[in-house]
């Protein structure tokens, strides 16, 4: 949770991905991630949190994520943007741009 609260806390921009390996559409945003991140490079990071593993509880609690794929970006702390469901990469990457 360190380590995610100092990323969140940053001047970049992070856009967490709270998935679960079971969920199809999940599945079907992890190409697009990749593309984002791939035109975006280190203007972003992008972060997954799988909302089953114990270990991450505490961020699925405190953004009370219900539904996954959900999507966040963050900067500074604030919460700029989210989405529960999948967005296209295009659209993604109009989003975190501005905020860059």
């Amino acid at each position: 949770m360190d380590k995610f609260n100092e990323l969140i806390n940053g001047e970049k921009p992070v856009l967490v991905d709270f998935f679960a390996t079971w969920c199809g559409p999940c599945k079907m945003m992890h190409p697009i991630l990749e593309n984002v991140k791939k035109r975006l490079g280190d203007k972003v990071i992008i972060l997954k949190i799988d909302v089953d593993v114990p270990a991450n509880r505490q961020p699925v609690y405190l953004y009370h994520i219900q539904s996954v794929p959900t999507l966040m970006l963050f900067k500074q702390g604030k919460v700029l943007w989210n989405n529960s469901g999948v967005v296209q990469a295009s659209q993604l990457q109009e989003i975190i741009e501005k905020y860059i």
